[in-house]
């Protein structure tokens, strides 16, 4: 019989709960660390875990913190150190339960304290709509994250977990967890290193997103299972003999591809399944680098190498920290084989990243900071209180998708750059000065143009000049964040710079016209009643018309009748139309009798920011300033003229929006109800459900952008909506 103690006290009495002894013995610990001491720090983690998660549970019917023990253990298999993983335990307490983090930081200390709580505000975020307040809320994240690595290390484990329990929620919670993982975490995963947590996270999106590819897939995959392992046993066998030879004992063995990358491949390359041959895999763990290369040698001399298959990724490892030798052969009845040869740590850190060895390295490590490098990139740029969060996003999604290339300084200095990069990322990433200046550049002693895209080996000279500045044209081809935000920055105080100096004309037009201009220091030092900062941010609202003269007049002699309703309408007009003249609901720049019609990639409408392009025998095109098209009409920057609205009130624009949500009874009808009540007519629908998903695509009528934001508010918090996008053509 079970001593009735033992439940109390386990540590005394020895009788554990068997999922605390299974996450116990996964426990990785350093030399001279006391187990004893971690045992019963674990435990009183997993004691004030369950107790404070009692009697919640999950979908599936099983308790709650049976997800809070998963997560902890893989962070064990992961070699995390004892706070980390106690972190893991703990990680959802401050959302879910009434533990504070005064709590946490009192019974497990500080480090304990910051993990969890960087943890809870990952878990806060939305992804699938509100995208500026996703931005916001990723780049807190992120900036807890650089802090301190572990916080998206846990999350990852936490995601893992979630992913392979997910089928006990609504489809629609699928849909939207599943493009989450997809757009964020998996991308993430690869850049740290992590490749076997971005294959499984792959391979379960894959199995949400596209459920029936993946059994397909999964059917022909354990029906040629037999066939695969047979050929990479007759691949496996000789080379490990010869081996044997040299007195290097190799784990050699057969690695499947992830499903995800199959059928990426199946798609890519417009191929059956019997059709792709680089199914086959294997790989090859010695002790030391040479013996890597020694292996390489033998494998040659099998088998015949298919040269233009051949990376080093030792001699110049990733950004991530990845290395290994890739080469691919021509193996027995024709097969493309690709064979992997690398070292245990090698290996380790390929398949965890970062988190390889936090136990024995205490996360400081040289090693762990330059696999972050780029993060740290980011940081910087995050940083930078003017940083737009959809920019970042942008910038991040770039930074986290694109794959390295390497590249050489003049004086052989390697430097890492994402596919496509040009001159100009190269420069930046050398010294800000020297790509806010860069005016030409050298490739392998060659002059070519900023916008040619780098490959793998070439050497770059950067040519500057002091009178050198950035152009609106390299928006067009610079690919990293570093780059683009500078870029970025420059021309916005340009713009700025352009804004302050019009509304300065403007503001002393419009009092020299109401012979007021001895005024004009009362009127400039008036911002705080703007809400201003400072007299250049009210000139730079007047210069874009956020201000207008009637607004002006009131806040600053608020009891005066200064002007009459009359006076104060014309006055009010004058105070943007003495340079501009009105057509067609827009007005023009020094531009009269000019046709005007509105560019179908954007469809812009009242309230956003315009830019006009003249176009050859169709007038002026107006496009929204964020429009995706005019990056390709920079070239001819001379044809881009500053616009504005001139609208009434009822006049109303055609707007297009995609809403997915998950396909149920009445959901089109609440939909409709929903826009009727908002004042706004529908002039057409398209319906497509597919796996229960549906994707509706809607055109209604709306007077400006802010009816518009009101309506996608409304129509976002209807049950069964997943996203609503406003999109172009």
């Amino acid at each position: 019989m079970d001593n009735p103690l033992s439940k109390l006290a386990p540590q005394l009495f020895g009788e554990y709960p068997k999922p605390f002894i299974k996450l116990f013995d996964t426990i990785t610990t350093a030399p001279g660390q006391d187990i004893d001491k971690i045992k019963d720090q674990l435990w009183r983690a997993y004691e004030f875990g369950n107790r404070n998660h009692e009697g919640q549970k999950r979908q599936s019917g099983q308790p709650y913190f049976t997800h809070c023990i998963a997560v902890a253990q893989t962070l064990a298999s992961w070699k995390m150190d004892i706070t980390t993983i106690i972190a893991g335990l703990l990680h959802d307490t401050i959302e879910d339960t009434n533990v504070t983090i005064q709590d946490l930081e009192r019974e497990f200390g500080k480090d304990c304290a910051s993990l969890v709580n960087g943890v809870t505000k990952i878990g806060g975020i939305q992804f699938s709509s509100r995208k500026e307040k996703q931005a916001g809320n990723f780049m807190k994240m992120l900036l807890s994250v650089a802090q301190d690595l572990r916080v998206i290390i846990i999350k990852f484990s936490d995601r893992l977990h979630n992913m392979e329990t997910i089928k006990h929620m609504s489809k629609i919670k699928q849909h939207r967890i599943a493009v989450e993982t997809r757009d964020v975490y998996v991308p993430l995963a690869h850049r740290l290193g992590m490749s076997s947590v971005k294959s499984q996270l792959e391979d379960l999106v894959f199995y949400v997103l596209n459920p029936k590819g993946y059994k397909n897939l999964d059917s022909k995959i354990k029906s040629s299972n037999r066939q695969r392992n047979k050929i990479i046993k007759e691949i496996i066998n000789p080379v490990e003999d010869e081996l044997k030879n040299y007195d290097i004992i190799p784990k050699v063995y057969g690695r499947s591809k992830s499903y995800s990358s199959i059928y990426g491949k199946m798609v890519s390359r417009d191929k059956v399944f019997e059709e792709i041959y680089d199914l086959y895999a294997i790989r090859i763990v010695v002790e030391k680098v040479e013996q890597c290369y020694l292996a390489l040698g033998i494998v040659h001399s099998i088998y015949t190498p298919i040269q233009e298959r051949f990376k080093d990724f030792i001699a110049t490892p990733k950004s991530n920290g990845y290395q290994s030798v890739h080469t691919t052969v021509l193996g027995p009845k024709g097969h493309l084989i690709e064979i992997q040869i690398r070292t245990k740590e090698m290996d380790e850190t390929a398949e965890i990243g970062v988190a390889a060895h936090w136990v024995y390295k205490d996360g400081k490590s040289s090693e762990i900071d330059n696999n972050i490098k780029w993060l740290r990139d980011l940081l910087e740029i995050l940083q930078n209180e003017s940083t737009d969060p959809k920019e970042f996003m942008n910038l991040l999604k770039i930074d986290l998708y694109n794959e390295e290339i390497f590249v050489f300084t003049p004086l052989g200095d390697l430097i890492q750059l994402p596919v496509g990069a040009t001159p100009v990322d190269f420069a930046f990433r050398v010294h800000t000065q020297v790509g806010m200046h860069c005016m030409g550049a050298k490739v392998n002693h060659s002059v070519v143009p900023l916008n040619t895209k780098l490959k793998n080996g070439d050497m770059i000279e950067i040519i500057t000049s002091k009178n050198q500045m950035p152009s609106y044209g390299w928006q067009k081809f610079i690919v990293t964040p570093k780059a683009r935000n500078q870029v970025n920055k420059y021309l916005k105080r340009i713009q700025d710079d352009e804004s302050i100096k019009l509304g300065q004309e403007i503001l002393e037009k419009t009092l020299r016209r109401m012979k007021m201009h001895k005024q004009i220091d009362e009127f400039k030092n008036s911002y705080s009643k703007f809400g201003y900062s400072d007299t250049d941010s009210l000139l730079k609202a007047i210069g874009i018309g956020i201000i207008t003269s009637r607004e002006m007049f009131r806040k600053i002699y608020p009891q005066d009748d200064i002007v009459s309703e009359k006076n104060e309408d014309r006055e009010s007009r004058s105070f943007f139309n003495f340079s501009r003249n009105q057509n067609k609901g827009i007005i023009l720049d020094g531009i009269d009798n000019l046709l005007v019609t509105f560019g179908k990639c954007c469809n812009p409408i009242p309230g956003d920011d315009l830019i006009g392009f003249v176009t050859r025998g169709r007038g002026v095109t107006v496009h929204q300033s964020i429009c995706k098209s005019l990056p390709l009409l920079s070239h001819e920057s001379d044809r881009l003229v500053p616009v504005s609205w001139n609208v009434k009130s009822s006049d109303y624009f055609n707007v297009r929006l995609r809403v997915i949500g998950q396909d149920s009874k009445g959901w089109l009808k609440d939909i409709s109800e929903c826009i009727a009540k908002q004042n706004v007519n529908i002039a057409s629908v398209d319906i497509k459900v597919n796996d229960s998903i549906a994707v509706a695509h809607f055109i209604v009528h709306v007077n400006n952008n802010r009816q518009l934001s009101r309506l996608i508010r409304k129509m976002i918090k209807l049950k069964n909506i997943d996203s609503v996008e406003r999109i172009g053509r």
